[in-house]
């Protein structure tokens, strides 16, 4: 298995571009099933779990064209729904999350699906409650079958409901639009998860055909139509990467551009690293981030320690908490960090504890970070990446590291994020793959 050897300590310069969305491909790569037409994808991340979902609906018969890496040409005239019956099928989908939002589309047009246990990230439980009760209500029946570990769904036709969402989920809202684009009738959706990822599928649904209407609000309104064509669809820049690349500048005290990271579609998230006291510069469509010796957290008004937390959109994505928490490592003054969605995402605080951050566990969901402000730095040290954001946040903390680093099992690094050393290498980092 791979491993990342860093040696640390070295300020960055340069510009770097975020990859395609990953979030957003996973649901896009989905939709392709709802129409025979062809569909061109553009902007798409060259990452494990994108091309992973790729190779999963060439298996399931969608035929492929890639001109590039970063662009695909997919057409789902012919699809084997007995396909998601294999031990292939299983094995395949056990590694990525997404394949849940195959479900919506293939109930839509074929009337039945296979639904294994999701598999993905070692970050905590993923219920599916919110996909399955949703399909209830829109005329699907289900059982579950334990010894295949799989839920098996089907309806004569889909049929439009209200629903209430009981957690504004961007996969479960994602499933269940992808469902009702076809279904017979109107369907609402409130409290719907409002992300721009949700909204670029919104967009991409109307661009084929679709009746979508309160796109950007957590009130969705579908008006079911008969068929669906094709489309060119384009993904936005991953708003994790830009974040994460955010925090690696204040870490590593680097000088950063970040070219093309549709700032327009980062919500609270350039408000939050402010709060953290990181400089930066919005040019256009482009982030600048001056080398900083020194950043300070702020307070709340009445002088109490700062809380950041998880948030629905527009507030800050769980997925980058993370590069958060290991940004407070070097800032001064304290913060806590909740983690509110996955009770074992900030269980990879041991590492940063070993390389000589001062950090307090809470419980599954808290940590207290009290800044060094540079009075020492974290040390190399082996460690191994738990989840795709934690391993991004220990190769960030090892890149501001004294010494040497060994980062295994970047294969979960390598599912969310392109290339990401050489990508890094070319600004002045020292990453090996070995």
């Amino acid at each position: 298995m791979s491993a990342f050897e860093i040696r640390g300590g070295k300020p960055l310069q340069g510009e770097i571009q975020p990859q395609g969305a990953k979030n957003e491909a996973l649901q896009v790569l989905c939709a392709v099933l709802l129409t025979e037409e062809k569909v061109t994808i553009t902007n798409i991340p060259d990452i494990l779990d994108v091309n992973m979902l790729i190779e999963l609906l060439g298996d399931l018969g969608v035929s492929i064209e890639r001109p590039s890496r970063d662009t695909c040409i997919l057409q789902a005239r012919t699809v084997d729904i007995e396909f998601l019956q294999s031990d292939l099928y299983k094995k395949k989908s056990g590694k990525l999350r997404g394949a849940v939002m195959l479900a919506g589309p293939l109930l839509a047009r074929f009337g039945r699906t296979y639904l294994p246990q999701p598999g993905g990230d070692k970050i905590g439980r993923r219920r599916l409650d919110t996909h399955i009760r949703g399909f209830e209500k829109m005329g699907v029946e289900f059982k579950y079958d334990p010894e295949h570990k799989e839920f098996i769904m089907s309806t004569d036709k889909l049929k439009g409901a209200y629903l209430l969402m009981e957690e504004p989920s961007v996969t479960g809202t994602a499933n269940i639009v992808m469902a009702a684009v076809l279904a017979q009738g109107t369907t609402t959706i409130y409290n719907a998860a409002c992300e721009p990822y949700v909204q670029q599928l919104c967009k991409m649904l109307n661009q084929m055909g679709a009746k979508i209407s309160g796109i950007g609000s957590n009130l969705l309104v579908i008006e079911g139509v008969a068929s669906l064509g094709g489309c060119t669809h384009r993904l936005l820049a991953d708003m994790i990467e830009t974040g994460s690349f955010i925090a690696l500048a204040a870490m590593t005290q680097s000088e950063l551009t970040i070219r093309n990271a549709d700032v327009n579609d980062l919500g609270l998230m350039p408000e939050t690293f402010s709060r953290f006291g990181i400089q930066m510069e919005i040019n256009g469509n482009d982030i600048y981030i001056p080398r900083q010796d020194h950043y300070r957290i702020h307070t709340f008004i009445d002088g109490s320690i700062l809380t950041v937390y998880d948030h629905p959109w527009p507030g800050v994505s769980p997925d980058l908490l993370s590069v958060i928490l290991v940004m407070a490592t070097q800032a001064k003054g304290n913060v806590l960090i909740h983690q509110k969605m996955f009770e074992s995402r900030l269980f990879f605080v041991d590492k940063l504890i070993e390389m000589g951050a001062q950090i307090v566990l809470c419980d599954p969901h808290r940590a207290v970070v009290m800044g060094l402000n540079r009075q020492a730095s974290l040390r190399g040290i082996r460690m191994a990446s738990p989840d795709i954001r934690a391993g991004v946040a220990l190769l960030i903390a090892a890149l501001s590291a004294e010494g040497k680093s060994i980062i295994e099992n970047i294969d979960q690094i390598d599912r969310g994020y392109q290339n990401i050393d050489g990508r890094l290498n070319a600004l002045g980092a020292d990453i090996r793959r070995i």
